[in-house]
């Protein structure tokens, strides 16, 4: 809970700045900033805080090359956990802060300052109420992410003993005699955690209306700097984003040719990749166990969850509340808990003379895969549905459409951009999902994630960093070549 509001306060603050300033200016490493947003936000936290151990741990870069003796005891406390959290999830609440900003109450904002309000007066009076709502946002997706987070908790207690609530679920299933009483109960407090600050932001926001777009509304164009002040001002966005991304990212390339743990006895090697990818080594396995998982998650996930989000934007039936709050909550359950669930419902007695004893085969991982894309897609096509009126539709039923041409001839033509995040959302999620993976995979049946994260615990740091490195390669290679496909058909129609 300490974790989790700490990180939020100091991810809003430092989100809040930067969309402010790259709504508000013009700068050379806008772009870059942009970039690393959504890179951090494809990476998962595990992989990230490798990086970060393989950093600032006793014997690391930090210490070894650069000659800062004082960044383990730093990173490896309360407020360098803060700090790391922070440079993880801060992508979240700029996209969400960015996005509102992007457009301007000019006419509420003209009619203040002539009434003699100062710049700051409007900004406190008009501007920022009108935010609320992205705030509330930004700082529900940091604390929800944060405090469900169990790669992060479970890759520093390696190195630091800091229990959070995810991973004390995880010891209370894995330890002998597992305990699952005790991870039902951690569970529901999870759970009753993040109802809590659902709530709180439910009464932040009240029932007051936040809605300013009309024809006094301007898209916010960023203004141009002096030479000197454009220089800082990219020089410290670049900065930000070589500590956020570029240190973890570096600190496991280097780690990968290290034929030691101790970068201290730092010798040139290229055996850590020999050792992942000789005939005994179950990596290339992993990989492919964790790509059809992924695989499965987008197609069913896209399938599923377009239904949903047909009903929740065109349907007339009393039932869309419901649905749209189970499918909000669904999406604020972490992978730890569902893991845990799964294991309640699919682990009775009775499921087996029926044959769904699925507890301990791949079957549940599907199910369990599915379950946590199934909520991300639904609210991208949501969003995407949102903006299309339902007077197309009515217009090509009065014409003789049926319902799958309309959905063939109007809906998938003008959702392919949202369809095509989703899958590849969906896809790249499933493919690093720890927390899930880690609970449910059966035995001698090895995913990728999981993997790395036991040659990682065995201290076989080479070897997990090298595996990070391939599989991140292949992955992204993949997920290009995904997008260009799925791309393709639109590009030979346009």
């Amino acid at each position: 809970m300490a974790l989790a509001g700490g990180t939020t306060v100091c991810g809003l603050i430092v989100a809040a700045f930067l969309a402010w300033v790259r709504v508000k200016y013009q700068f050379k490493g806008a772009k870059m900033l942009d970039l690393a947003a959504w890179a951090l936000m494809i990476i998962p936290s595990f992989i990230l805080a490798q990086g970060w151990v393989y950093f600032a741990s006793g014997n690391g870069v930090a210490k070894a090359w650069l000659g800062l003796d004082w960044m383990s005891g730093f990173v490896f406390s309360y407020p360098g956990l803060v700090t790391v959290m922070t440079l993880c999830k801060w992508p979240m609440a700029y996209i969400t802060i960015r996005t509102a900003l992007e457009w301007e109450p000019v006419r509420l904002m003209h009619a203040a300052r002539m009434n003699g309000a100062s710049g700051f007066q409007v900004w406190r009076d008009i501007q920022l109420p009108l935010m609320l709502p992205a705030l509330c946002s930004a700082a529900m997706l940091i604390f929800m992410d944060t405090v469900g987070d169990y790669g992060l908790s479970s890759t520093i207690t390696a190195v630091y003993s800091y229990p959070t609530l995810p991973y004390t679920i995880y010891s209370a299933i894995c330890t002998s005699p597992a305990r699952f009483d005790m991870a039902g109960v951690l569970s529901l407090c999870l759970m009753l955690l993040i109802v809590l600050a659902m709530f709180i932001q439910y009464k932040a926001l009240g029932a007051k209306r936040f809605d300013f777009l009309d024809n006094g509304t301007q898209q916010a164009v960023p203004q141009r700097l002096s030479r000197g002040r454009n220089v800082c001002l990219s020089a410290v966005v670049w900065i930000f984003v070589l500590i956020s991304i570029g240190i973890p990212a570096v600190s496991s390339l280097v780690m990968s040719f290290s034929s030691a743990i101790s970068l201290t006895k730092f010798t040139f090697t290229l055996e850590n990749y020999k050792n992942i990818l000789s005939a005994d080594s179950t990596l290339l396995v992993g990989i492919a166990h964790s790509l059809g998982l992924a695989v499965i998650a987008a197609v069913i996930g896209l399938v599923i969850a377009f239904c949903c989000a047909y009903v929740l934007t065109y349907a007339k039936t009393p039932l869309k509340k419901a649905i749209d709050m189970t499918t909000l909550v669904a999406m604020a359950v972490p992978g730890i808990v569902l893991g845990v669930g799964y294991i309640f419902v699919w682990n009775q007695k009775w499921l087996v003379p029926i044959g769904l004893h699925l507890y301990g085969t791949p079957a549940i991982l599907v199910l369990a895969v599915v379950a946590a894309a199934i909520p991300l897609i639904n609210r991208i096509l949501v969003a995407g549905m949102a903006k299309i009126p339902e007077s197309l539709l009515i217009a090509a039923e009065m014409q003789g459409a049926g319902f799958f041409t309309k959905i063939k001839t109007i809906l998938l033509p003008l959702l392919h951009n949202s369809s095509v995040s989703a899958v590849l959302s969906a896809f790249g999620g499933s493919i690093f999902n720890l927390a899930i993976t880690t609970i449910l995979y059966p035995p001698n049946w090895e995913t990728l994630p999981v993997w790395i994260s036991d040659s990682y615990n065995d201290l076989k740091f080479g070897d997990a960093a090298a595996a990070t490195i391939v599989s991140g390669v292949c992955i992204i290679t993949i997920m290009a070549l995904l997008e260009r496909l799925l791309n393709m058909r639109k590009a030979r129609k346009g």
